[in-house]
């Protein structure tokens, strides 16, 4: 499975005649290296398993100059597993004209605290697994990152704004029924298989993030659909570009800040993350994001959303989590959506967003219709994904 990652060429990094210096492609390449394990697992992986990869050998070859504002794509592949070693196979290509720049071979033993080579992780192959779209995805760059997004259809826009720690994959229902539409579903940074960096995350990033999307594919004006994490994002959206907002639909979704004893929560969900990884978020929020009666029926939907939470980078959930823990108060805009068409509507038995207070924040918005979704829990998209599309087309086919 081969994994590209993009990099840039600064003066800074090349030598008195322009060219790409040799230690700064070594660099590169092993920024590059880095970067896929920090899409995957997390930068912290190799930590987490008390093992070091130790470069045992290296091996570059060169074959072309890069200049300083050139982009070199970075391949790179899994090509052997050992015992207690592995290797990597690199080439990097300048994107402007496919220019072979660099190729490497480089080979890593995996060492214990007290230097001693100690056996490779179970799961090593898994850090390396392609996440490259394919089908109706596209990956597509916003402000520093590759955001993977699902475009369909044609006509008016609604934008689907997925929550924690999920995927655009929640709205695969909705995003083959809502016909008429130009449906737009993207992973949001972090999660998915949009990249996943160390920093930068917040509800303001996360918007910044969809607003310059929905310009790349050439869309002014849209309906925003959030749920969860989702609507705190579409909030933002309102709050920052309000003339771009023409609906809103917020499913299992609040207004508030967090409280002082939610962000002591968020604390602990942040050091889960970083000593049991994304299986050990997916296993704690399970039994919280669905209602019993999906359990019960559909055993096979909560595998599948276990598998989707567990597949989160461990970077894009604990940037998530420091997201959702500062994000501002929404409420005071509540007021303010009396021009906007607004959707409100929470599964019948959410443990997440308790309906009361779902409806509590649907009458706050002047004009908004509530609706609550029979049988489903959290996630009432793929819980009960009938019922869920047909209220959204009912809402769509509405408006003006």
């Amino acid at each position: 499975m081969t994994h590209d990652v993009d990099l840039k060429v600064y003066p800074d990094q090349c030598d008195s005649y322009g060219h790409l210096n040799q230690a700064a492609l070594v660099s590169l390449l092993e920024r590059a290296r880095w970067e896929v394990v920090a899409r995957g697992p997390g930068m912290d992986y190799f930590s987490r398993q008390r093992i070091w990869p130790a470069l045992r050998k290296s091996t570059i070859e060169y074959h072309a100059q890069a200049f300083p504002g050139d982009v070199l794509r970075c391949s790179l592949s899994l090509v052997y597993i050992g015992r207690t070693s592995f290797v990597l196979r690199q080439a990097m290509r300048r994107t402007g004209d496919e220019a072979l720049i660099a190729t490497a071979e480089v080979v890593f033993v995996c060492i214990d605290s007290a230097g001693a080579p100690t056996p490779v992780p179970e799961d090593l192959t898994q850090v390396f697994t392609d996440r490259s779209p394919g089908g109706t995805l596209r990956r597509m760059g916003v402000n520093g990152v590759n955001l993977v997004v699902d475009v369909r259809g044609r006509g008016p826009a609604i934008l689907f704004i997925h929550g924690y720690p999920l995927s655009h994959e929640i709205w695969e229902p909705q995003m083959a029924g809502l016909e008429g539409w130009t449906r737009i579903a993207p992973d949001l940074r972090g999660m998915g298989q949009s990249d996943a960096p160390d920093l930068g995350y917040s509800m303001a990033t996360y918007a910044e993030d969809l607003l310059a999307l929905l310009s790349a594919v050439g869309v002014e004006r849209v309906v925003l659909c959030g749920l969860s994490m989702g609507g705190y994002v579409a909030f933002e959206i309102v709050r920052r570009a309000p003339q771009r907002v023409r609906g809103l639909i917020l499913l299992d979704t609040r207004a508030e800040a967090d409280t002082p004893e939610g962000r002591k929560g968020r604390e602990t969900a942040m050091a889960l993350a970083r000593e049991g990884g994304a299986a050990a978020i997916a296993d704690s929020m399970l039994p919280k994001i669905l209602a019993a009666s999906t359990f019960a029926e559909n055993p096979a939907l909560a595998e599948r959303v276990r598998q989707m939470m567990a597949a989160t980078p461990v970077s894009g959930i604990t940037g998530a989590i420091a997201a959702l823990r500062d994000r501002p108060d929404s409420t005071p805009l509540l007021d303010g959506l009396s021009d906007t068409p607004t959707l409100v509507a929470v599964g019948e038995h959410d443990q997440i967003t308790p309906p009361d207070k779902v409806r509590a924040m649907a009458a706050a918005i002047p004009g908004a219709r509530f609706e609550m979704v029979k049988g489903a829990g959290h996630l009432p998209t793929l819980e009960r994904p009938e019922s869920t599309t047909a209220l959204l087309g009912e809402f769509l086919s509405g408006l003006p």
